[in-house]
């Protein structure tokens, strides 16, 4: 099953700064992924990060594969974020009708 998920990838990010430095100039806009199985966060982050290996580790611990702080997930117009991470996702991302947004937040003052 096919999945539209938009990525916003901000500067806090170091790790993945080609990818980007890609998004910003328009090169992935949207990035359609094909994930297998119910869709979930962790489905679609664990496609994701087999596409783009330079991810891991940036968007969730490696090990303990949760999320990382400042990293938001938001699925139909709503904070998914705090969501367990194999919760599944509404049927409009599901179908590719909305996009799943992973936004890197920045912090500082």
């Amino acid at each position: 099953m096919g999945l539209s998920v938009d990525l916003r990838v901000q500067g806090n990010l170091s790790p993945a700064y080609g990818l980007s430095k890609r998004i910003i100039r328009g090169e992935i806009p949207r990035e359609s992924l094909e994930v297998a199985g119910p869709i979930t966060v962790r489905a679609v982050l664990d496609a994701l990060e087999a596409r783009y290996p330079v991810l891991r580790g940036t968007i969730r611990d490696h090990v303990t594969l949760k999320r990382r702080p400042f990293i938001r997930f938001f699925a139909c117009k709503e904070d998914v974020s705090l969501d367990p991470p194999e919760a599944p996702l509404p049927d409009a991302i599901a179908n590719g009708a909305e996009p799943l947004l992973i936004i890197g937040a920045m912090a500082g003052g």
